[in-house]
């Protein structure tokens, strides 16, 4: 039995050392090989840091002591004015970035961690400690690209993550809870999870890698010691780590971050089309196969590169690129990471047959991301023109903004904005210049009008 248990161990180690370099065996003080992970982490862990964001947020006094006629009612002492200084509050809060090229400086993040922060600092393994520049941001994927002024970085290579599969191992590195680097292993237990409302383009890899509070924009890694994911998100019903962690994928934050370096911002492309999941009545009335699954198109613009290529109302895209299309969250990620101009093979299913079309990215017209410049408190809402110029339309909402709060619903119609006409989004533009500190909207919803103020 000993003999046979031995045989077993030493295949196994075999096996292990030949997957990668990242469990070559390490050897015992009695010179016995056994498995372990510490080669790749010492050549990975300096290009993981941690991030520490500092902002400052207005301290508001209790009004009614301020009142001086309540002061008088209740005879309370006159209290003295508090300096400007002190009427403000400096936070601290921590989270992690990857090093993704070292000769430049560039540092990968999530957008959520440096959100509004004055300063934004970058800790090495090493001590070394340097403020960071935001070179840019996408919300909607959330993620923020950072740059420091430092010399001999290491940097991660970034793989494709689009060969990840169910049962791979995976190693995250962060920071949870401000402790500083730690490092979890797991597996990937799921790909392409969407409809969250997390984010606003969601395919994230699930893993059970323990994944904390602070291990926000910390790397996920292959055995191969490569990148395959930022971490970004957990289920924590009990609000600590339950074994279901988040992590966008390496291909989408690469074509956010080369944006964002050449650019300065992300610009994503589309093929002007509506689209739907397939449910299980939908399925029925087009006589699906059981278990094939894709895109219901339900819409398709005038003029639109989907238009121009062919696609029409009721097709059903079920591959995009030579891979199966599952849902609609998919079907947008993949679209959203390529580029303006980029040529796409569309698989669609039309009265029951497959046809390909080719289908290029087109500029976006009329549709619009609100990142706070359109008006303060539209931030996070997409708006596009109405077809036939009666006002502009909510198509989105990203989750969690400051929009997704105001009332607006994904569909209406608004028509009118600070008494001014609407009808197009250069007429909202003018209309929302009258008040940067309040809005006053007329808004078209299932048949109904009513107004809404948001302030």
């Amino acid at each position: 039995m000993k003999k046979i248990l031995l045989i077993l161990c030493a295949v196994s180690i075999s096996l292990i050392s030949n997957l990668s370099f990242a469990v070559i065996p390490n050897m015992s003080a009695d010179g016995k090989p056994y498995p372990s992970l510490s080669p790749i982490l010492k050549k990975i862990n300096p290009a993981v840091v941690n991030i520490a964001t500092y902002s400052t947020q207005n301290y508001n006094d209790n009004p009614l002591l301020n009142d001086p006629f309540f002061r008088h009612f209740f005879n309370l002492p006159q209290q003295p004015k508090e300096p400007e200084d002190r009427a403000k509050k400096r936070q601290r809060s921590a989270g992690s970035g990857v090093i993704v090229n070292a000769l430049d400086g560039i540092v990968m993040t999530n957008y959520h961690v440096v959100k509004n922060a004055d300063e934004v600092r970058v800790s090495l393994l090493d001590g070394r400690s340097y403020e960071a520049k935001l070179v840019g941001s996408d919300p909607e994927l959330d993620i923020a690209i950072l740059k420091v002024q430092a010399d001999n970085l290491t940097q991660i290579n970034i793989a494709d993550s689009s060969i990840l599969e169910v049962g791979d191992f995976v190693i995250a590195i962060g920071n949870p809870f401000g402790l500083g680097q730690t490092v979890t292993t797991g597996i990937v237990s799921a790909l392409g999870r969407s409809g969250l409302g997390i984010e606003g383009y969601e395919n994230f890899i699930q893993t059970d890698a323990s994944i904390n509070p602070g291990n926000s924009g910390g790397a996920l890694v292959n055995l191969a010691g490569e990148l395959v994911g930022i971490n970004t998100a957990i289920i924590a019903p009990s609000g600590g780590n339950v074994g279901i962690g988040f992590a966008i994928p390496a291909n989408m934050a690469k074509a956010s971050m080369l944006q964002i370096v050449a650019h300065g911002e992300v610009r994503r492309g589309q093929i002007g089309v509506g689209i739907q999941d397939i449910t299980p009545d939908l399925r029925e009335a087009f006589a699906l196969k059981n278990g094939q699954s894709g895109a219901l198109i339900t819409s398709v613009s005038k003029d639109s590169p989907a238009e121009k290529a062919g696609i029409k109302s009721g097709d059903i895209i079920i591959m995009l690129d030579g891979r199966a299309i599952t849902s609609t969250g998919e079907l947008r990620s993949r679209i959203g990471i390529k580029q303006i101009g980029d040529k796409v093979a569309v698989t669609i299913l039309r009265d029951g047959k497959e046809k390909q079309l080719q289908v290029k990215i087109g500029e976006p017209q009329s549709s619009t991301y609100s990142d706070g410049k359109l008006h303060p408190l539209l931030e996070g809402a997409y708006f596009e023109n109405e077809p036939d110029g009666n006002g502009v339309v909510v198509t989105r909402l990203a989750p969690n903004s400051i929009a997704s709060y105001s009332g607006l619903r994904a569909g209406d119609l608004i028509v009118a904005a600070n008494q001014l006409r609407v009808v197009d989004m250069e007429s909202f533009k003018k209309a929302l210049k009258r008040n940067k500190s309040a809005l006053l909207l007329q808004i078209n919803r299932n048949g109904g009008s009513f107004f809404i103020v948001i302030k």
